[in-house]
């Protein structure tokens, strides 16, 4: 297959925001500008850039996968960032949602369960220029409770509750966002801390893969 020009994937990126995110209802300017801007087609290997732009996940080696372009606005677009937030990001995998979030919030700190993952997602920032990002190889169950608290937390794997580190780990008033549930379908999970207490409203249905932790969160229960 030739190599596609660098054309070719800005029609691509300008299709996807509005047959995929505008027809279906996403309106947050700020997370349709940092899609319009971050190119997604430099987050897959070689073999997938023709699919990079497509309705549906790509995978990116060792069983996981670059989300659906409109999951990952719904989950952006229900953290409503404002640009100053302190941000952390459970399952770095291709570093495609660190660098939207890094668009998006003033710092990030990504977690990822796999160091070669961790490894390719930084090279492939650094490149791109994005310097508020600190990517750090763990346990994404467990959080990063040394730079707690967060404004707000985003999680890219479902487990089958809410990690309860991760909700100890945000602020007062922030909001976290998880796919949660067992088996091979979630419900797609808004959280909000008031009071100490989490106040959740389901969003809709969608699938992930597991997150899979060394302590609560085994691959399957």
């Amino acid at each position: 297959m030739a190599a596609m020009k660098v054309e070719d994937f800005s029609a691509q990126r300008e299709l996807m925001l509005s047959r995929q995110l505008r027809a279906r209802g996403i309106q947050d300017e700020r997370v349709l500008g940092a899609m319009a801007r971050v190119p997604r087609h430099e987050f897959v290997s070689e073999g997938f850039r023709s699919q990079a732009y497509g309705d549906h996940p790509v995978p990116i080696g060792q069983g996981q996968t670059i989300s659906q372009p409109y999951i990952v606005a719904v989950m952006l677009e229900a953290l409503a960032l404002g640009g100053s937030e302190r941000v952390l990001e459970i399952g770095t995998g291709s570093g495609y949602q660190s660098a939207l979030l890094a668009e998006l919030a003033g710092e990030v700190f990504s977690l990822e369960r796999l160091p070669a993952l961790a490894q390719s997602a930084k090279d492939i920032l650094d490149r791109l220029g994005y310097h508020n990002i600190t990517i750090v190889v763990g346990d994404g169950s467990q959080g990063l409770r040394e730079r707690a608290p967060f404004d707000a937390i985003i999680v890219a794997a479902a487990a089958p509750r809410i990690p309860p580190e991760l909700f100890a780990q945000l602020r007062e008033g922030g909001r976290m966002i998880a796919p949660v549930g067992p088996g091979p379908a979630q419900n797609l999970q808004f959280v909000r801390k008031q009071n100490g207490q989490a106040l959740v409203v389901n969003l809709e249905k969608c699938r992930f893969v597991p997150l899979i932790s060394d302590q609560d969160y085994p691959e399957e229960e």
